[in-house]
């Protein structure tokens, strides 16, 4: 077996014509989709407890800064490298214009 293949899979075949990757688990001989998982569910990770959290508060500019770029991210908007001037900029403003500014990206009324 190949370095690069996962060695929780016995074979990997490729279908190019659909661009769809299967593989067959050794144990069971099942076919399955790595990329979909085993249908067995997420293992996602626990939230950490509140009282190992670091105590910091983020600062006005700074949570404004963060929500600017979870709103241009959220409409599939990167930001540019020029960009982060103007993200810069805006998070100079206050509370108010910064929602305002949120909701054109978002275009939430």
């Amino acid at each position: 077996m190949a370095a690069w293949q996962d060695s929780a899979f016995s074979t990997m075949t490729t279908d190019r014509a659909t661009a769809t990757v299967t593989a067959t688990a050794p144990e069971t001989g099942s076919t399955v989709d790595p990329y979909r998982g085993s249908g067995a569910g997420d293992f996602l990770l626990a939230a950490p407890a509140p009282e190992r959290r670091v105590p910091m508060q983020l600062s006005p500019m700074d949570r404004r800064r963060l929500d600017l770029h979870a709103a241009l991210t959220t409409a599939g908007i990167p930001p540019l490298p020029g960009d982060l001037e103007a993200i810069e900029a805006l998070c100079l403003l206050d509370d108010r214009t910064n929602a305002t500014v949120q909701r054109w990206i978002t275009s939430t009324p």
